[in-house]
Order: structure tokens, then sequence, then C-alpha cells
């Protein structure tokens, strides 16, 4: 058994652990096991912050990820000028030198693309609104705008991979994950982090999405995001094989049980514990997860208010349905991908039907909320990875042009959870291309969502090879601006 145990063991911690002895019992028996090694010191769902931070504003996450990056000038961020000078060459002074894609690097010209959809103010706010938008717009003074997002990322897996996890390069925990490892679950019979994945269309043409985005890298693996699927078996292998007892399974997973606190007790690996937290959850799962994902009880102004596709599984509309159910079984982090924003070219047309896929489910999942009571203390996020350019990639007509990606600057919009409504966060310059007024990086996102959870995220660590990782790594502010 001593071969075994080293296997669990690199040299740092074997030193460690055989030069301190019975001291370091005594040690962790007076200090925060979390501080010490940064594990989570309740496999059985409970976070490792014993308290948090702030007073929280929010309980729980609703992320509506718009994967490929929509275009900003085609939705929220009014550029008339655009317009005016339609076919015009960007000037070098507004692009500043910056590092572009191959996509358009060899282009010898930038010719300026105005938008062929109108915008309107709406609201008590003012809000400006794409036509495109118009559930949007009707509920714009429920939304704070962000229109001030920059990132360093021009491509998308790095650009997503540093929205869900704080860095470009894959092998870090996910956003949700780490929410789920600080805070823990608010429901026993639910994981804290679930994945919706909608339907791309038809002929594939969407970026691709990887698990990575919602894995627990090196956090313990019971915060790893659970994805939920249409069809009947809604999480895979949850159901147990045909013929086997309830009561037999559980004794199987007693037995398993008994048999892995022996091996713990051998070998100390923190990670057998999350795997029994593991096989418990599966087990409640088997009741829970069947009741919450059968929509078919809902009454049909509901389906009205999401929209026909919401009665279509794995949907855009349906799945933010589903969402809206998660929240109400006290989800802590549910996060909802959809592909297909990618319009390099034929963009006029290809984010006329994204536009409309997203526009009313999103919407009525904030106004459902809010005639539950949940909005208040529920965080609604609806945003891509990055924005697209203010010129055409490739040929410019009216009916016909592209936008290639743009790090530079980009628009989200956040509702409920504690952030203020009706309100306007960040400027651009009038192409559309740099940002002039408050500025908020992918980092900054990211420490305000934590913010609005109660969470201080210079303070959410978990030690890893030697070094103290968090979400936003080494930088981050929160946005106290759009705080309520």
């Amino acid at each position: 058994m001593g071969l075994l145990h080293n296997q669990h063991m690199d040299r740092r911690e074997f030193l460690t652990k055989t030069s301190l002895g019975l001291g370091s019992v005594a040690l962790a028996s007076l200090l925060s096991p979390v501080n010490m090694y940064g594990r989570q010191t309740d496999p059985a769902g409970g976070g490792v912050l014993d308290a948090l931070h702030y007073a929280p504003k929010a309980k729980r996450v609703i992320y509506l990820f718009q994967s490929g990056g929509p275009s900003q000038m085609e939705l929220f961020d009014y550029k008339p000028l655009l317009n005016k000078r339609e076919g015009d060459e960007l000037p070098d002074s507004i692009r500043g030198g910056q590092r572009l894609t191959g996509m358009t690097s060899d282009q010898k010209s930038f010719p300026l693309a105005g938008s062929v959809f109108d915008f309107a103010q709406h609201g008590q706010s003012g809000a400006w609104v794409s036509e495109l938008m118009p559930y949007t717009a009707a509920i714009s003074d429920e939304l704070c705008f962000i229109k001030s997002l920059h990132t360093e990322a021009i491509n998308h897996d790095p650009a997503i991979t540093f929205f869900q996890s704080g860095s470009q390069l894959g092998g870090r925990p996910s956003i949700g994950s780490w929410i789920s490892y600080g805070l823990g679950s608010d429901n026993k019979n639910l994981p804290a982090f679930c994945v919706l994945l909608s339907r791309a269309r038809k002929d594939g043409a969407g970026q691709p999405l990887y698990a990575k985005l919602w894995g627990s890298s090196f956090l313990p693996s019971q915060h790893q995001g659970v994805q939920f699927r249409s069809g009947k078996d809604p999480v895979l292998y949850l159901h147990d094989p045909a013929g086997l007892k309830k009561s037999s399974r559980r004794r199987m997973l007693d037995t398993l049980e008994g048999l892995n606190r022996i091996q713990y007790e051998k070998v100390m690996d923190p990670e057998i514990n999350s795997r029994i937290a593991q096989y418990e959850m599966a087990y409640r799962m088997q009741a829970s997860v069947p009741e919450t994902m059968d929509i078919s009880k809902e009454p049909d102004y509901i389906y009205d208010m999401y929209g026909p596709d919401s009665r279509i599984p794995g949907t855009y509309a349906a799945n933010c349905l589903l969402a809206r159910r998660l929240a109400e079984k006290d989800v802590k982090f549910i996060q909802l991908y959809q592909q297909d924003w990618d319009h390099h070219g034929n963009l006029p047309n290809l984010i006329k039907d994204m536009s409309k896929s997203v526009d009313q489910p999103s919407a009525a999942l904030v106004l459902d909320l809010k005639q539950r009571g949940l909005l208040e203390d529920t965080l609604v996020i609806w945003g891509g990875e990055f924005g697209r350019t203010n010129y055409s990639q490739g040929k410019l007509t009216k009916e016909y042009y592209g936008r290639d990606h743009h790090p530079r600057c980009f628009t989200m919009w956040m509702a409920g959870g504690g952030v203020k409504k009706g309100y306007t966060h960040g400027e651009t310059c009038e192409f559309g291309y740099n940002i002039v007024k408050d500025p908020v990086h992918v980092h900054d996102f990211q420490a305000t969502l934590l913010h609005l959870l109660g969470v201080d995220h210079e303070k959410l660590i978990f030690k890893h090879q030697g070094r103290r990782f968090r979400l936003t790594d080494v930088s981050g502010h929160v946005v106290r601006d759009i705080l309520s």
C-alpha cells in the first residue's frame, strides 16, 4: 500500500507531510484547511467559504453566453457615422496598428460598414436598441448595458475560454466551478452548476463548444458543470440498468462508499471523497432531474411568453425556460450556450435569424423571473466572447457584408441581481472601434460577478502545484458604477 500511497503524492507533498508529522495534524485543526491546502472541506456540497466577504446582491446566476461574437454594431452600439461614411477607408489613426485575424490581415482595403438595421431609443432610460431586438428593447429599463467590454483574445477558442475560466489557455476551472467550489449548493438534489447547450444551425456552422468550458480542472471534480440534454436522458448514465431495483442500487452505493472510505484512509486522496459525493448526487438526481426537466405542465401563457420554439426541446427558447425552472430550484450557476453568432459574411441575413431566435426568450426569461420574485436575487447575463469590426470583411454591398473579430470593444447586458436598471456603462468612439469611457476588462467583469454573489475575487483561491490560483488570475477590479 506504500507504493499506492506515493502514487497520489508528489515530492513536495511527501516531504511536507513526513517532515511535519503530527505537528501538521495539530496545526490543521487550528487553521482553515482551505488556507493550508486549498481544498474543499465539505465534499457533500458545501462551499469552502466559511462566510461571505460582502452582503450578496445575487443568490444565483443565469449566464446566456452567445458564442461566436454578436455584432454590437447591429444590436446595441448605435454608430450613425458609419452609415454616413459607408465605404470610406478606416482611418489609420482609429485602427492604431491593432493586430487583425488571418481572415482580414491580407485585405488591401478596410471599408467602413454601417448597419442596415434601424435603431431607436427605448424606455425612460433612452437605451439605443436595434430593430432586430424588439423584445429586448421593450425591457430596456430592466437592463444594465456595458458597452465597453474588451479582451486580449482575438480568436474564438481562447476568447471563450478566457471568459469562462479567466485564462486564454485551457486547463483552468470554469467560472461556474469556482462559484460551486466557493459557495456550494442551495439544493442538495441538483448540481450547483448546470449547463444547457442550444441546438446549432442545421449546417453545423457554429463554433464548437468543448467540455473544458464547464470543467473543474484542478478543483475537486464534483464542482464541474453537469450538462443537461434534451431527450429522454437529460443527464447521461443517470438511470439504473434495467432490472435493478432502487433498494439494490442503494445497497450497492453504501457498499461502494465503505470501500472508498477505506481507500481514502490509506491514500488520503481528496478526489475519493469527491467521487463519493458524485455517486450520491447522481442517486438523488434520479428523482429530481426528471421532475425539473419536465416542462409539459407549464401553462400556455408561459410558452407564449417564451415564443413558439419553447415547445421544441433543445432550442434556445426551451433552454431559457429550463433555466428559469433551475433557478426556481436554487441552482447556483446556470450556463446556457447559444452558437452561430460568427458572421464573417452574409451578416444581414444571418444576424436577423439569430436575433429572432434569442430576442424573445431572453426578454421572457427576465420578465418571468421578475413576475415570480426571482429577478431581484438572480443575475442574468447576455453576451459573447468579443465584438465585430466596424469595417467589412470582404466585399461590401448594401445587402451583403461581414464583420471580423474585434476584441477592443463590445457590448453585453445584465439584469437583476444587484445591477442598476436602465443604465448604460461605458462608451465607444464614434467609429465604434475604440473605448473612450469606462473600459471593462474580462477580469473586471468576473470580479464584479463574484462581488454580486458576496465574494471577494482576490480571496477565493486554490493552491495547485505551488501556486495560488483564482478566477481573475492577477488582475480585475469590481465595476462599482453598475452596482445598484
